[in-house]
């Protein structure tokens, strides 16, 4: 379609026919106020704060939701605008009880904000101060029905990005409140622990644990960089105070997931109750000891040189440039701990065209849940189809029209072949099962998601086998955050003459290692890991430590090992 001439507070600019007025308006760079609006999800004009004047219409009209017409004049701060704007804003501030000087989000809440811009210096109607309830029941967050404005946007995310409509509303008008599945607690409910909702909220309804009363916006800083949680890559950014991160929100401009995260993403690290290794650490007998750099990197020098065959075991939590590092500066046998999957992948954004869905041997609810969130949503709002093929339990059965086990693959091939856009999901679990799953139906497309976040940097480095026990009496681990590994791996350590790994946290290493040196965690470092589909995705530090560096650390060791 043709562009349209629009004309919005007397500048005129031609704009896409069809969209909306508020989006003209920010392709023009006119601010126009927004609660309920989000640029992630369907807009519904319930707020009312969007409000504009357009000539030839008899009343105000819904900026988000109006679209624009050639020839349209629109008047965003006219009085008529300004006074509705201010109408709206008193009947929200009556309805529930709003105290901004004890909320844990005053100085970064939308909805103070616009009382701060529109002069809100008292409250014009009388307010029924309700008695409503606060849900503590979920670990990460909290929901505290007092301060909703009933904007919906937690609901709309919920449903139409995440897929999974753990929330919805009950009662009508004022008495219209929040709620998890059938009502019940939102720690008992569907809800996956996102954050998806926290993230969009406009006021202090949902609230972060870890980060209440930590900052405002103008005490935090702000710096994007990629998870590191599994191999999809999604876009993060570190909210950061004082040197330390205090949240972590999903980049809406990152792809490939647009700003979604998973429990694993937004939570996992900053919840870890782990002891962090600040200073290197040499075994002492029963107990630990805390050296300088220079005797911890010559006491791990002597017991790889003592060794009679050594291995360094790397972790896809580990940059493409310390890998690099490793590859060329260290002696002996290098391998990544977990399974190595290299097959050529299709982008996380491919998932948003696919009409068929057949998931091999992989639980997308617990590993690589964003991949997950984006086959809910196609079922539910694309009528797409989802076969699995799986012998156990897999989370995503409710979802499902079908499942067959692993020998039962080519049961559903035809079923799979008669779809338009076919796409294949699978790791490295089943990746047998499905290559020959993709070699029947040629026009599949595939997802695979590899083991951790760097697999294939690692293998680009020229660490490209997984662990297999060949004998190594010393060891050196990079592990960065790992916080478990195989019974396979744990027993060749235990075995082991010496055991040297750099880490971020002390656990489960104090059992086996005889020396274990800091390592940043994700939020620490800067360079780049290369995700599932086989971008290069980058690190930045948001917080300096003290100490080498991830790559200076084994630098400095394999010039002491050369």
């Amino acid at each position: 379609m043709p562009d349209v001439s629009v004309t919005i507070d007397g500048i005129s600019g031609s704009v896409p026919a069809g969209i909306t007025v508020l989006e003209a308006c920010r392709r023009l760079g006119i601010e126009v106020p927004t609660l309920c609006d989000h640029p992630a999800i369907e807009p519904i004009g319930a707020c009312r704060i969007c409000l504009v004047e357009i000539e030839k219409q008899r009343a105000l009209q819904p900026a988000c939701t109006f679209p624009v017409s050639d020839g349209m004049v629109v008047h965003t701060r006219s009085d008529k605008v300004v006074d509705a704007r201010r109408f709206v804003l008193q009947l929200l501030f009556s309805e529930r009880n709003h105290f901004c000087m004890f909320c844990q989000m005053s100085g970064s809440c939308t909805l103070q904000d616009l009382a701060y811009d529109y002069g809100l210096d008292h409250w014009e109607f009388d307010r029924a101060f309700p008695r409503l309830g606060v849900d503590a029941s979920r670990d990460y967050f909290v929901m505290d029905h007092n301060r909703c404005i009933l904007c919906r946007r937690c609901v709309r995310v919920c449903d139409e990005l995440v897929g999974n409509a753990t929330l919805g509303v009950k009662r009508r008008g004022a008495n219209t409140m929040i709620i998890a599945d059938m009502d019940v607690p939102f720690g008992e409910s569907s809800c996956v622990s996102c954050g998806t909702c926290l993230q969009v909220c406009p006021t202090g309804a949902l609230g972060d644990r870890a980060s209440a009363y930590m900052g405002a916006t103008d005490e935090i800083s702000r710096v994007k960089s990629t998870c590191t949680g599994c191999s999809v890559g999604c876009g993060v950014e570190l909210v950061v105070r004082e040197g330390r991160v205090i949240r972590v929100e999903g980049d809406w401009d990152a792809p490939p997931s647009d700003g979604l995260l998973c429990e694993i993403g937004r939570f996992q690290l900053q919840h870890d109750k782990r002891r962090r290794v600040r200073e290197p650490m040499v075994r002492d007998g029963e107990s630990w000891a805390t050296v300088d750099w220079e005797n911890a990197l010559s006491k791990v020098a002597e017991g790889i040189s003592a060794g009679d065959r050594a291995c360094t075991l790397v972790s896809g939590l580990t940059t493409n440039e310390a890998a690099k590092a490793i590859a060329e500066t260290l002696p002996g046998d290098k391998r990544q701990i977990g399974a190595v999957l290299l097959d050529e992948s299709d982008g996380l954004e491919a998932m948003d065209e696919a009409d068929m869905f057949v998931v091999v041997g992989t639980d997308l609810t617990v590993d690589h849940q964003v991949a997950g969130f984006a086959i809910k949503r196609g079922v539910r709002h694309r009528g797409a189809r989802l076969i699995l093929v799986d012998d156990g339990e897999n989370g995503l059965a409710p979802w499902a029209f079908k499942q067959v086990g692993l020998d039962e693959a080519a049961s559903v091939l035809d079923v799979v072949s008669g779809a338009e856009a076919p796409m294949i999901v699978y790791d490295a679990a089943a990746a047998s099962v499905a290559r020959s799953m993709a070699e029947a139906v040629q026009k599949a497309s595939c997802v695979c998601f590899t083991d951790s976040a760097n697999t294939k940097g690692l293998a680009a480095a020229g660490i490209a086998e997984g662990f297999q026990a060949n004998g190594a009496d010393a060891y050196l681990v990079v592990a960065g955050e790992l916080s478990a590994l195989s019974d396979e791996v744990m027993s060749a350590l235990e075995a082991a003459k010496f055991v040297a790994v750099q880490a971020s946290f002390v656990e489960p290493w104090s059992d086996v290692a005889d020396v274990i040196l800091p390592m940043p965690t994700m939020w620490e470092k800067s360079g780049t890991v290369t995700s599932a589909d086989g971008v290069d995705r980058e690190l930045q530090a948001a917080v300096e430590i003290e100490g080498l560096s991830e790559v200076a650390a084994i630098e400095q060791l394999g010039a002491l090992l050369a």
